[in-house]
C-alpha cells in the first residue's frame, strides 16, 4: 500500500543540555515537522510512504530533502520553490519547568504555495493512504484550499483518509481551528484526537485540560470519541493518547481505539521520557502501519501507543526505530497493567 503524508518540513534548532533559549549561543541542528515525522516513522518500518511539501531550491531545502530521503521517505512529490525553509527553536523543560517552542514559519516556502501548485490527479495517483494534521491547513489560507482539493479528490477515488487533529495554538485560534476542521473532518475515514483537540478542534469536550490525570478521564475521551463518529458519520474510527504527566520525565502513557462501536485500550505504560516532541506523530505513524499490515484492533492500539513511547526515548524529532523493536515493547513484562 501506498502512503502520502501532507505538510512542512522545518529547520529545527534545538538549544544545548537544559538551556533556555535567551541563554543560548549555540544551536543543534535537524529537521522535523508534524507529517514529516510521520514519514520518517513510516519508512523506518518499511513502508511505501512518499512526503509532500515545497521547499525552496537551496542548500537548506536540499539538506532537508537528503535527510529524510536518508531514511528512506521518498521525495519525487516535493515541489521546490520559493526563498526560505520553515524554523523552529526547541528548548527542553526539566521537571515541571515546561518544554517551549518558538516557530519561525512565516514566508517559508510551503506557506506561500498556492492551490494550482498542486495537481491532485498526479499526486494521489495509486495513493491508498492520505494522511495530514491540523498542522498542515493551519500554514496559510491557500494551503487549506488545497488540502480542501486533496480530500474532495480523496473521496472521489476512494482513497483512505487520516488526520490527526493535532490543535496548535501558536499557529491559530480555536474559531479559526474548528471553522475549517469540521469541514475537513466530513472527509475523514480515522481521525486522532488527543488532550485539547476534541474541543480546540472540534468544540467537543472530552478533557479538562489537566494532564496529570488524563487516564483517569477515559470514559470522557471515550464519550468525546463516540461524538466524533456521530457528528461525522464518514469517520469510522477514532484513536486517542491518554497520559498521566507528573512532570516533563515522568508520567504514564496509554492508548485507547473505537474501531466499530467498540473500544481497545492499550497496557498503561510507566515512562521517563528523554524528549516528547513527535511521540504523537510516532503514535500516528504506528496506527498507520498497523492499517497497512491488517493488525487486529488490539494490536493495533498496542503497537501504536507502544511506538509513541519508544519516540519519548529518543532525540530530535524521528522516531528512528524499527518494528521488531516496537514489538519487544508490547511484549515488555515492565508493562504497568492496572489502571
Amino acid at each position: 500500500m501506498k502512503i502520502v503524508t501532507f505538510g512542512e518540513i522545518m529547520l529545527r534548532l534545538k538549544t544545548p543540555e537544559h538551556l533556555r533559549i535567551i541563554q543560548s549561543q549555540n544551536f543543534e541542528a535537524s529537521y522535523g515537522g508534524a507529517e514529516v515525522n510521520v514519514a520518517v516513522s513510516l519508512a523506518m518500518l518499511e513502508d511505501n510512504v512518499s512526503f509532500l511539501t515545497k521547499v525552496p531550491d537551496n542548500p537548506v531545502g536540499m539538506a532537508a530533502l537528503k535527510e529524510i530521503r536518508g531514511y528512506g521517505v521518498n521525495t519525487d512529490l516535493v515541489l521546490k520553490g520559493g526563498k526560505r525553509l520553515g524554523i523552529y527553536y526547541f528548548e527542553k523543560g526539566s521537571n515541571i519547568r515546561q518544554t517551549n517552542v518558538v516557530y519561525d514559519r512565516e514566508y517559508s516556502a510551503i506557506s506561500l504555495a498556492k492551490p494550482e501548485d498542486f495537481c491532485w490527479e498526479n499526486i494521489l495517483q495509486d495513493v491508498d493512504i492520505f494522511y495530514f494534521s491540523g498542522v498542515t491547513p493551519a500554514i496559510s489560507d491557500n494551503i487549506e484550499i488545497a488540502l480542501i482539493e486533496a480530500l474532495k479528490y480523496c473521496k472521489e477515488h476512494n482513497i483512505q483518509v487520516v488526520c490527526d487533529l493535532n490543535y496548535r495554538g501558536k499557529m491559530w485560534s480555536t474559531e479559526k481551528a474548528q471553522s475549517v476542521m469540521k469541514q475537513l473532518m466530513n472527509y475523514v475515514d480515522l481521525c486522532i484526537a488527543n488532550d485539547e483537540d476534541f474541543e480546540s478542534s472540534l468544540g467537543i469536550h472530552a478533557f479538562d485540560g489537566d494532564l496529570s490525570h488524563g487516564i483517569n478521564q477515559i470514559d470522557d475521551y471515550k464519550r468525546g470519541m463516540l461524538e466524533i463518529t456521530k457528528q461525522y458519520p464518514n469517520c469510522k474510527a477514532v484513536a486517542s493518547v491518554l497520559r498521566n504527566i507528573h512532570t516533563v520525565e515522568d508520567g504514564q502513557w496509554m492508548g485507547i481505539y473505537l474501531c466499530d462501536g467498540k473500544f481497545y485500550e492499550s497496557p498503561i505504560h510507566t515512562v521517563h521520557s528523554l524528549e516528547a516532541v513527535g511521540a504523537g506523530d510516532a503514535f500516528a505513524a504506528g496506527l498507520l502501519h498497523a492499517l497497512v499490515k491488517g493488525f487486529s484492533p488490539q494490536k493495533l492500539i498496542d503497537f501504536s501507543i507502544a511506538a509513541s513511547i519508544m519516540k519519548l526515548m529518543i532525540q530530535h524529532d524521528f522516531n528512528v526505530v524499527s518494528e521488531e523493536e516496537i514489538f519487544k515493547i508490547m511484549k515488555s513484562k515492565e508493562v504497568n497493567l492496572s489502571r
